[in-house]
């Protein structure tokens, strides 16, 4: 019997925080992806549950927040339905949470509803550092860098499918970010990472999980 194919070692350097204040590590220059698990919020879920079952949350919504505390609430566009208030203080709890680690006085934020793959192919952003937080549905998948070969990333794949173009060198090295979770992703633009952005893509979504809903924040500078 042939022995286990063994992994390499791992390329990409994760933070795995344990408190807010532990995604700083984000700044280092080897991390690529800093996550902080959350316990699921039960009314958060319901609001959801309640608001895509009613056909009341049928798209996203972008707007700009201030990340000052208590900035922004008005201008999260959410149906008016039990729970609202505490998605709502999610939301602009995580922008003023992002804010302060960046030192951003406002930020992009973008409520995604998703019925399938938004972003189905591995790519890297052309960001600095995005926070991503999965409400429902399947979170964030990344790639680990040792698994991956970076010269098929986007139209070098030659249009073929991440899981035939040869760019996933080894499907172990495919990981997903806990739902509730809150991830910094560093992307190519950050100062002295072109070329080492996380690699990361949008998980499928069954027609029971569906829609998946996520929000995306972005710094934005003066």
């Amino acid at each position: 019997m042939n022995a286990p194919c063994e992994l390499p070692p791992s390329a990409t350097i994760v933070a795995h925080c344990a408190e807010a204040g532990d995604l700083a590590a984000i700044f280092e220059e080897a991390v690529q992806i800093a996550v902080l698990p959350r316990a699921v919020d039960a009314g958060i879920s319901g609001y959801l549950a309640r608001a895509a079952a009613t056909g009341r949350l049928c798209s996203g919504f972008r707007a700009e927040l201030g990340t000052g505390e208590g900035s922004g609430k008005s201008e999260i566009d959410l149906p008016d339905l039990p729970g609202r208030e505490a998605l709502v203080g999610d939301i602009t709890g995580l922008a003023e949470l992002y804010g302060d680690l960046l030192g951003c006085r406002s930020v992009g934020l973008r409520l995604e509803v998703i019925e399938r793959a938004m972003c189905p192919r591995f790519h890297v952003d052309h960001v600095g550092i995005r926070m991503l937080c999965t409400f429902r549905g399947p979170g964030t998948e990344w790639l680990d860098a040792a698994a991956a070969d970076r010269n098929l990333l986007g139209a070098r794949s030659g249009g073929q499918p991440d899981e035939t173009s040869g760019l996933i060198r080894d499907s172990r090295g495919i990981h997903a970010v806990p739902p509730f979770a809150v991830a910094l992703l560093k992307g190519d633009l950050w100062q002295g990472n072109a070329g080492r952005g996380i690699i990361h893509r949008s998980p499928s979504v069954l027609v029971e999980q569906a829609p998946r809903i996520l929000v995306a924040i972005d710094a934005i500078w003066d």
